[in-house]
């Protein structure tokens, strides 16, 4: 039902949180996406979506790059 890295260690997964990062890396699987982009794309609001890609950065499960926006993916 949920993405298998939606689960974090470090907090306390609510149901609310683990729908918004499935959105979230459910669109990072098949493509590199803005924040703009995920926003669009799931419907999420941008602080949701900048505050759980902050916390699964934290983890280690996304990454960024640098450039005139910041592209996330998932790292390997």
């Amino acid at each position: 039902m949920f993405h298998p890295n939606a689960y974090l260690k470090k907090i306390r997964n609510v149901q609310c949180g683990l729908r918004a990062r499935t959105k979230i890396l459910v669109l990072l699987d098949t493509q590199y996406c803005s924040a703009s982009e995920l926003v669009s794309k799931t419907g999420l609001s941008y602080a949701i979506v900048m505050y759980h890609l902050r916390l699964l950065y934290r983890e280690g499960i996304v990454s960024y790059k640098r450039g005139r926006r910041y592209v996330w993916l998932l790292t390997a």
